[in-house]
């Protein structure tokens, strides 16, 4: 429980520090320190990642940094995105999407030691933002990760938003890609006689919640880029730790 707690934090915190990122911890803290079977850990943590960005999103909403029409633009398309992924995960084993997850990682990882671009290149068409948000969901849906290191860097270079803008609007697309990735996977496990745990999902979601906080007010404070590169350096040695195990797994007899 210890090990679960710790996890907990550190997914907030990460979030809270670096904007995106912490929700991609929360399949291997799931699979790894507290057990869950890999199918099983991917829908909890649609259900953690999606209350954590959605109390992330609450104040951005109030103070009306949440630009409505991306959301629609780019959100609408990742809902049927999340929808088609969760459905596909049906049929793919679970030690599958959890190499896939490591690529995803190991892309991540790519991503932040790449560093962020903070100006757009140039507003792109509707319908490029909405094949974006397409791809986005699919990936929610699929693996279970928010996708906030996708969104965020796409809202400003295809979109055009200030990154304030763009940190509010990821977090509400988050948090609805999650709520039906999750709702979605419900009838697959449910099929499976496996059923997501309630408790476990509230205290991570609680205690995530107020890393998040934590996170940003420490992040004041911290160098951004020597946390960023950190990180990346992390989720490169876990996306390898994943491929290797799962990898192993697929291949023994």
């Amino acid at each position: 429980m210890l090990y679960a707690i710790f996890g907990a934090v550190l997914i907030g915190l990460t979030l809270g520090l670096l904007g995106s990122g912490g929700s991609i911890l929360t399949v291997p803290v799931l699979t790894y320190l507290v057990g869950r079977p890999d199918k099983l850990a991917i829908a909890e943590s649609l259900a953690i990642v999606g209350t954590i960005a959605l109390a992330g999103a609450l104040p951005h909403l109030k103070a009306g940094r949440v630009h409505g029409r991306t959301v629609m633009l780019f959100g609408l398309p990742g809902l049927v995105g999340a929808f088609a992924g969760a459905t596909a995960a049906r049929w793919i084993p679970g030690a599958v999407q959890l190499l896939l997850f490591a690529v995803v990682m190991l892309a991540a990882a790519y991503a932040m030691l790449q560093g962020r671009r903070r100006e757009a290149i140039a507003k792109s068409s509707p319908v490029t933002v909405a094949v974006a948000g397409l791809f986005v969901g699919v990936l929610t849906g699929l693996v279970g990760v928010g996708g906030g290191f996708l969104i965020v860097p796409a809202l400003v270079m295809l979109v055009g938003l200030d990154m304030r803008e763009a940190v509010a609007t990821s977090l509400l697309i988050i948090a609805l890609n999650s709520a039906v990735g999750f709702a979605r996977y419900l009838g697959t496990l449910s099929s499976a006689g496996l059923h997501p745990d309630a408790r476990l999902i509230g205290t991570f979601a609680l205690i995530g919640t107020a890393g998040v906080y934590a996170g940003s007010w420490v992040g004041k404070k911290v160098p951004q880029e020597g946390l960023r590169r950190g990180f990346a350096v992390f989720l490169v040695g876990m996306g390898l730790f994943i491929l290797w195990r799962e990898g192993s797994a697929l291949l023994t007899p």
